[in-house]
């Protein structure tokens, strides 16, 4: 079984928008990868995930977990 990896830096040029609000620029998911990470979230509850799927989930909530970090620091300092 191979170990697969995916880069969250992978996911930057088509998934990532900034969005302003009060001021503030916070990174958001595009619709699509939204869109995609529900689907894997849904496949993953059903245990349906291939472990390619797996490893793009974990991609995707690695960069959620630093965007929430990122725009929690952008909030504080506003």
């Amino acid at each position: 079984m191979t170990n697969m990896v995916i880069k969250p830096s992978s996911l930057l040029t088509e998934g990532i928008r900034v969005e302003r609000i009060n001021n503030i620029n916070l990174f958001k998911f595009t619709e699509e990868i939204g869109l995609r990470m529900q689907e894997l979230l849904d496949k993953k509850k059903a245990d349906l995930l291939t472990p390619e799927e797996t490893a793009e989930l974990e991609a995707i909530g690695e960069l959620d977990t630093i965007f929430s970090y990122i725009n929690a620091v952008n909030a504080s300092q506003s």
